[in-house]
């Protein structure tokens, strides 16, 4: 008996432990949200004047996903303190249920990540695509301004056209409008975002791990408070019947 209390109580303090992690794993998520929500490349392509603009709609998603991501983090984190703390077997559960949501929806998002890990660069370079030839073929009035925007925010200018030489865009705007520079922007845009999902990566890889090992936590304890209350109760019982 003794060496199951020992048991619980170690599992007690790696959960408070693991709690501690998770809501620090909630704050992490809040701020790449909000740092991808706010980041001016994105917003500088999500801002062109295109009617069926792919980047504003993974720009939304991308701010309700964070928000409701951290938000459960958050939820878990102080339900199994407050579970643990005062051996609630209804919050225990709660926080495995929030455990286990996290969980899937990080594996779902390794799963897009895997699968369709292009869809947004394609999107920026589609809306990028279309910005550049409309100036090129001088059929939009603001499209210039937009371009230069993007080619300011992103230090880039142009794009190589295979068994072309350079555009009007290239020969005027690279040497008046952006100091100079010969970035290709297809390859700034494929840089910029590789670099952006790796962190993104690194987030879900963790968070999955964590989570896997709340679960665990949260379970085992979860198991032992129901069978706590069941002893106590028949121990009660047993005694009344005395």
């Amino acid at each position: 008996m003794g060496q199951k209390c020992c048991w619980v109580q170690a599992t007690k303090c790696q959960l408070l432990v693991a709690s501690l992690f998770v809501m620090l794993l909630g704050l992490s998520a809040a701020i790449l949200t909000i740092i991808t929500y706010y980041e001016k490349r994105f917003i500088v392509i999500n801002e062109v004047s295109l009617e069926a603009n792919p980047i504003r709609t993974f720009h939304s998603l991308v701010l309700y996903a964070g928000i409701c991501l951290s938000s459960i983090l958050v939820i878990a984190a102080i339900l199994s303190v407050v579970a643990t703390w005062r051996d609630l077997e209804s919050a225990m559960a709660v926080g495995f249920l929030c455990f286990a949501v996290v969980f899937l929806a990080s594996v779902q998002a390794a799963y897009w990540t895997i699968t369709r890990n292009t869809e947004a660069e394609d999107a920026m370079m589609d809306v990028y695509d279309f910005v550049y030839e409309a100036v090129r073929s001088n059929s939009s009035s603001n499209g210039r301004q937009e371009l230069l925007t993007i080619h300011k925010t992103f230090l880039c200018c142009g794009k190589k056209l295979p068994f072309e030489e350079a555009s009007h865009i290239e020969n005027e705007m690279c040497q008046l409008e952006t100091m100079g520079t010969k970035e290709d922007c297809l390859q700034e845009i494929h840089n910029f975002l590789k670099k952006h999902m790796s962190y993104v990566s690194i987030l879900m890889i963790i968070t999955t791990i964590i989570m896997v090992y709340g679960m665990i936590l949260t379970s085992f304890l979860c198991f032992s408070i129901h069978f706590k209350s069941s002893l106590d109760r028949k121990d009660k019982y047993v005694l009344a019947g005395r």
